[in-house]
């Protein structure tokens, strides 16, 4: 009877682990077609984010409890998982896929766990063990690959500085994430960091620090148009609304070492719906290269030390 309860747990977390990274990984093609059709990565991100806080809003609440003395103590790591690891990040990325393909901007971000092994190493003097660095060093391998740079084609230094801008905050995001000393739920977490977010581009858009236009004509994919409300609602509840809660659940069954394990797949699933919604094929030497990146971040992550699995926020 526990060995059934314990594989049911363990399907049901995988399944919405798979969810929670095939909703991420949509993310990005949707954004690509929206400013073609006159949105700017700012106003996209601060869409994408606010729905998903009032969407998640009311479970950060029950979760909560009235606590409120818990937010106070915690405002600092809020704001910072706010405008870096959830606005900052998604503005990058969004602003990296205006100038390169949507699944090379997304595999760039996915070095970001080599980055907080460097964070850690240099910051709290955690030195990295063989394999970690052996799977840094084929992660940097693949991104060349991935960039294309060695066969002499033409690459978007800006996408390039977006895409590595992404890679700092979705860093910022793992390291954030990891501090369980305040007792702050998941799921309050992102829904205070995704209202920030989402309230600091508008502001900033507001105040013309960044340029913010949306617009109403119809949303451009391969072999098909849709409007730019169902595009909109799409980006904001399916690609990080239920991509949060699918993505807490899943952590909370199978521990964040699997989960992320899980959530590597969202790079496969953007390169997917890249294909399939704006025709962007990979090249043979990109697909070659991701794969370098997948086998890097693994084996960097079974070279770090093996701990308990605790709950932790989903990703940005």
């Amino acid at each position: 009877m526990a060995a059934f309860t314990h594989d049911a747990r363990l399907g049901a977390g995988l399944g919405l682990a798979l969810v929670s990274a095939s909703s991420f990984g949509l993310a990005g093609s949707l954004a690509r077609a929206l400013r073609d059709a006159g949105w700017t990565p700012a106003a996209a991100v601060a869409a994408r984010v606010l729905l998903a806080a009032v969407v998640l809003a009311p479970i950060a609440l029950v979760q909560l409890r009235g606590r409120w003395g818990l937010l106070r103590r915690t405002a600092g790591v809020i704001t910072a998982y706010g405008l870096v690891a959830i606005a900052g990040c998604q503005l990058a990325y969004f602003t990296a896929v205006t100038y390169m393909e949507v699944g090379v901007a997304l595999l760039v971000e996915y070095t970001a766990p080599v980055a907080v092994v460097g964070w850690l190493w240099l910051r709290h003097r955690q030195r990295p063990g063989r394999l970690t660095v052996l799977g840094a060093l084929i992660a940097i391998a693949g991104l060349l690959l991935v960039l294309d740079l060695l066969s002499g084609a033409r690459a978007s230094l800006v996408g390039i500085l977006w895409a590595l801008a992404a890679m700092v905050g979705a860093a910022s995001y793992f390291v954030l994430s990891a501090r369980r000393e305040d007792g702050l739920p998941g799921s309050v977490l992102a829904a205070g960091g995704l209202l920030l977010g989402g309230l600091a581009l508008v502001a900033a858009g507001a105040l013309g620090i960044v340029p913010f236009a949306v617009s109403t004509a119809d949303v451009a994919f391969v072999g098909f148009t849709a409007g730019w409300w169902p595009t909109v609602l799409t980006l904001g509840v399916v690609t990080a609304a239920l991509a949060y809660a699918a993505g807490i659940a899943a952590t909370r069954r199978l521990g964040s070492r699997l989960a992320s394990f899980v959530g590597l797949t969202e790079v496969l699933m953007a390169l997917l719906f890249a294909w399939l919604l704006l025709g962007e094929a990979p090249r043979p030497i990109q697909l070659v290269g991701g794969a370098l990146i997948l086998i890097g971040v693994v084996v960097v992550r079974l070279g770090e030390p093996v701990r308990a699995p605790e709950p932790a926020p989903a990703r940005t």
